[in-house]
């Protein structure tokens, strides 16, 4: 680690019954000044030491000297008290390079990879501009472990330093760890909170992941890496094979026998930290990032409004939620973790705003009268919480509700679009934008799949998984909204057959979808793709006409 730099020369002690009464008197002032501010002064300290307090457990050194000082002012500075210039900004990268330890290697791939990354520096930029809030903690972890510092640049592989990255594999996070990893290491994800965007969590965890393979492969740092991202069994599967050879067993000597995307995964990690080694060596030049801690990790006592926190920080919710990405909603979880990161020049705001919060105000509360046909679920829905808080606030043992009675909803502070990177706010910005074709509103109906949607509206699971801000692999809810894009004709029944007949309907007072469509002999899932404009979620209005395809044979009116 570079070390900041130290006082050289310290000023030669002088005791004050040497001063004479005026400066004596000067000193007494301005020590007690110093004393009220919470600044030390260094006499009973030896020059280079240094008084110690940290932020997030690192240390944070005050000069050793005191400007008040009476050795100090015995200096000649008795004229005006000049602040002792500050030391020159560390700067994380070269602190970084300092502890690099993984074995470089001679390979056309690593080579590849390094061409590609020299060759778009505003990519770079972009990337270690993010990393700036997380790369401190990273290091620092890396650090306290004993562990190369080369990893903290995994998160420039795997997610571009982006907490809200998630892949076609289901991987979320800047580790990008899946659903069932995460749980293995101890992540919890439900509807409030996602552990593999915490950065605190999922640092952790994706650091004992790395550990736990480095030990299970012989202290082989490259084999841990590969490891991490197609799986321990496929590395012990290729590491058995050549020992069965009496083959090479480190990564260069298995890596046929890999993935392919892990092949290219390990030395695009090496080509990474080649380049920040020497960026200069390779034209290019990184953003100065200083080695000092990005955010303080706070205690709230509970659940918090995101929206509500932001203003005791003075900072954007979009800034809360990139430090604190692993909150779903709009607010954090009321189970926990019951803590936010908030920039360090925050801290002492946000602290004191808290401290005059009564636990009643870190959410806003209403009190609602049940309607008749309402539902547990349907109201959780309204107010944007979960049927489980309604019922644990609400001391409920079941969803039993009745008519008339009273419920006590917790709900967000401000409009829902003011909470900008929560998971709706997100899917609802990728869902806005224009591709190429027909743009479709399906909502989900029971039994349906991603794959049989997407077949039904001919277009590729994969893609109409991305146009939601899902994974192929994510569970539908019914009900669900969710946009398709289509070059082909989609909806309507096949046009030569002349049982089929298109009807404009006038919706009645009283209609609702399940009402039309018996009365039509047509599925809901029907009505709703060929009137783009309806959503399932939503009531209908006299008066609004409805297209409807009708096989004339089946109706009986």
């Amino acid at each position: 680690m570079i070390k900041k730099n130290e006082r050289t020369h310290a000023p030669e002690r002088t005791s004050r019954s040497s001063l004479g009464p005026a400066l004596l008197a000067c000193a007494t002032v301005v020590l007690t000044a110093c004393s009220h501010l919470g600044i030390e002064p260094a006499a009973d300290l030896p020059a280079s030491e240094p008084v110690a307090s940290s932020v997030n457990g690192a240390p944070i050194e005050r000069p050793a000297l005191c400007a008040a000082d009476p050795a100090w002012l015995a200096a000649g500075r008795t004229a005006a008290l000049e602040p002792p210039v500050p030391p020159p900004p560390l700067d994380l990268i070269g602190r970084l390079r300092t502890q690099f330890a993984l074995e470089r290697h001679q390979d056309p791939a690593v080579e590849r990879e390094l061409a590609w990354y020299a060759g778009h520096p505003e990519y770079l930029g972009r990337v270690f501009s993010r990393a700036e809030r997380y790369l401190y903690h990273i290091a620092t972890e890396l650090e306290d472990r004993g562990m190369p510092l080369e990893l903290a640049l995994l998160p420039v592989v795997e997610s571009a330093f982006d907490p809200f990255a998630y892949s076609h594999g289901r991987a979320a996070g800047l580790w990008q760890i899946i659903p069932g990893t995460g749980r293995r290491l101890g992540l919890r994800q439900n509807w409030w909170y996602d552990g593999r965007r915490d950065v605190i969590e999922s640092t952790r965890a994706a650091l004992d992941y790395l550990q736990a393979l480095h030990k299970q492969f012989d202290g082989d740092w490259l084999l841990a890496v590969a490891g991490y991202n197609s799986g321990e069994g496929n590395v012990a599967r290729a590491l058995r094979r050549a020992r069965e050879a009496g083959t090479g067993t480190d990564f260069w000597s298995i890596r046929a026998d890999l993935p392919r995307e892990t092949r290219t995964y390990v030395p695009r990690l090496l080509a990474i930290a080649t380049l920040v080694a020497d960026p200069a060596e390779h034209g290019i030049g990184l953003p100065e990032i200083p080695d000092e801690p990005h955010f303080t990790v706070i205690g709230t006592g509970g659940q918090i409004d995101v929206a509500l926190a932001a203003e005791l920080a003075e900072i954007s919710t979009d800034r809360l939620y990139e430090l604190n990405p692993g909150v779903n909603r709009w607010a954090t979880d009321p189970d926990g973790p019951h803590r936010l990161l908030v920039p360090v020049a925050s801290t002492l705001g946000f602290v004191s705003g808290l401290a005059r919060l009564g636990e009643r105000e870190r959410v806003e509360w209403t009190r609602h009268q049940i309607e008749p046909g309402q539902s547990l679920i349907r109201i959780a829905q309204r107010y944007g919480t979960t049927p489980e808080v309604l019922r644990e606030v609400n001391g409920l043992n079941g969803n039993t509700i009745r008519a008339g009675q009273h419920l006590m909803v917790p709900h967000a502070v401000k409009s829902l679009s003011a909470y900008t990177q929560s998971v709706e706010a997100r899917t609802e910005r990728r869902q806005a934008q224009a591709r190429s074709g027909q743009r479709y509103e399906h909502a989900v109906q029971p039994g349906e799949s991603l794959w049989a949607i997407a077949r039904r509206y001919g277009v590729a699971t994969r893609d109409l998984a991305s146009w939601n801000a899902m994974a192929p692999g994510d569970v539908l809810s019914v009900g669900r909204e969710l946009v398709v894009w289509s070059t082909q004709a989609v909806g309507a029944p096949a046009a030569n057959s002349n049982r089929i007949r298109r009807l404009t309907y006038t919706v009645r007072r009283g209609d609702s979808l399940s009402r039309i469509s018996t009365r039509f002999r047509v599925s809901v899932g029907d009505l709703l793709q060929w009137n783009n404009s309806l959503s399932a979620s939503r009531y209908l209005q006299p008066g609004q006409q409805l297209t409807v395809y009708v096989d004339v044979t089946e109706q009986s009116t």
